[in-house]
C-alpha cells in the first residue's frame, strides 16, 4: 500500500512505524529521528540501511545507556522482519522509562516488515537475504 506495507497488513501506529514512514521520518531535515539495527554482527556486515547504528538485539539491555540520542529523536529500530526490532523498541522504551536508555526511546517503534520489507518498499538497492544454518546470504529477489 502507500506506507510500502503489503495489502491487508495493519500495524501498531504506538509501537510500528511503516517502512516509507519511516524512510521519510529519517530524510526529512526537519525531523530528528535515529535508526537502530538490532540484527547479528554477521547480518550487519552483510548489509545494513546507510546511516544506522548498529546495537545488536543481545546487547540492548547491556549498552542502551551508552546511545547518544538527542531527546526530541524519534527512535526507529529495525531487523530482518520485524519480530526482534519489535522485542528491542519494547525493551529500549522500558530501560528509558527506567533511566537507563536516552529519554527519546521511551517512545521507541519498530519498522513493520524490517529490512526485507524495507529493500521491497522503500529502497531496491538494500539486497534482501535469508538466514540458514550456514549463515546469511543475499538472496535475487
Amino acid at each position: 500500500d502507500a506506507r510500502g506495507l503489503p495489502v491487508g497488513q495493519s500495524l501498531h501506529p504506538t509501537y510500528e512505524v511503516s517502512p516509507r514512514d519511516a524512510a521519510q521520518l529519517l530524510s526529512d531535515a526537519g525531523a530528528k529521528a535515529v535508526l537502530i539495527d538490532c540484527r547479528t554482527d554477521e547480518e550487519f556486515a552483510l548489509l545494513h540501511v546507510t546511516g544506522s547504528l548498529h546495537l545488536p538485539l543481545h546487547e540492548v539491555d547491556l549498552r542502551a545507556g551508552e546511545l547518544e540520542i538527542d531527546d526530541a529523536a524519534q527512535v526507529l529500530v529495525i531487523c530482518h522482519h520485524g519480530v526482534r526490532s519489535m522485542k528491542a523498541a519494547l525493551a529500549l522504551r522500558a530501560m528509558a522509562q527506567a533511566g537507563h536508555a536516552p529519554k527519546a526511546a521511551a517512545t521507541a517503534r519498530s519498522i513493520a516488515g524490517g529490512i526485507d520489507l524495507w529493500s521491497v518498499a522503500v529502497d531496491p538497492k538494500v539486497p534482501r537475504y535469508e538466514r540458514g544454518p550456514g549463515g546469511s546470504r543475499i538472496v535475487k529477489s
